[in-house]
């Protein structure tokens, strides 16, 4: 009988990690040379320890059976049905205020390392990992625990992180390996200053704001921009222009967003070949005219709910 094509399910908790362990180690073994591994996490207001707020029966489910414009599934969209690519999906307690999330994410950074070390201790595969808001935060909290080269690649998605805290986890060895596609738009702008002035009294940039300076293997792609959107297009992967002026779930609600990652992890698409527009005016989502015309001002990711 076939394997169960689910994501493997992590969650991070106050006891440590629980993994299967066994099936991990099964699925590995049977997946084919070069298939990526990818660990997936999500952001503020998910948690495995609510059933209707859970991770795992939602984006990291392979059928959420819920509003398609406010829930998709990240592994089925990214081809890890076991076969073609492995997901882990990496649940953590995110259902409370920022504050306590904003603590939590950087602490359970130590349960996506352990993720990384048990993968390249039973495989020697490399890890990706695609993580929105928050889950962020918790993806670049792991790279001074880990090896050189045990993450090849992050994908983050309207990115809940300090520009200084990220360029301290890129100085690590192996900060200073992983490739980082920083995937952001002028539509997060309110979500990331709630961000910097919620959390951070105004003394912090949020990298969803862009890292401010250059640095190797890491790519600001601005999604909101023409620019980038006809570049992407010209490689093959259009994108839905934004369609609200608010929106901190568009990274991978948008038409063409997660097919363009799915090219990125399975390596059909080089980073360095990613179009590099400049953003945008802060706030310019705001001003008239900056949505198409009887636009909302957000969307929320599930019935009656803000998750990041």
């Amino acid at each position: 009988m076939p394997d169960d094509p689910k994501p493997i399910r992590a969650d991070a908790g106050p006891d440590g990690l629980r993994i299967d362990r066994e099936r991990l180690a099964r699925k590995l073994a049977l997946l084919p040379p070069g298939a990526p591994v990818v660990v997936m996490i999500h952001g503020w207001r998910y948690s495995p320890d609510y059933p209707h707020d859970c991770p795992h029966g939602s984006i990291m489910s392979l059928n959420p059976g819920r509003d398609p414009r406010r829930v998709i599934s990240w592994p089925r969209h990214l081809g890890l049905d076991g076969r073609s690519g492995l997901g882990i999906g990496l649940g953590w307690s995110a259902k409370c205020d920022p504050w306590r999330a904003h603590h939590r994410a950087k602490v359970n950074g130590a349960a996506l390392a352990e993720i990384v070390d048990l993968v390249h201790d039973l495989s020697g595969r490399p890890v990706q990992v695609i993580a929105h808001s928050m889950g962020a935060r918790l993806a670049l909290a792991a790279l001074p625990l880990i090896e050189r080269g045990e993450i090849s690649r992050m994908i983050l998605l309207a990115a809940a992180e300090t520009r200084g805290r990220t360029l301290a986890a890129l100085a690590t060895p192996a900060g200073q390996k992983v490739e980082v596609i920083n995937v952001t738009t002028r539509e997060n702008d309110l979500f990331d200053a709630c961000f910097e002035w919620g959390i951070h009294l105004g003394l912090r940039t949020s990298i969803g704001q862009g890292l401010g300076r250059a640095q190797a293997r890491w790519y600001d792609m601005w999604i909101d921009q023409p620019g980038t959107l006809q570049g992407l297009a010209a490689l093959g992967h259009p994108i839905a222009d934004p369609s609200r002026r608010i929106c901190h779930w568009s990274p991978y609600l948008r038409p063409g967003t997660i097919t363009l990652y799915r090219a990125l992890i399975e390596g059909r698409l080089l980073a360095r070949n990613l179009p590099q527009d400049a953003p945008g005016r802060r706030w310019s989502r705001l001003i008239l005219g900056g949505a198409k015309p009887g636009s909302g001002w957000m969307v929320t990711p599930g019935p009656g709910r803000v998750a990041g």
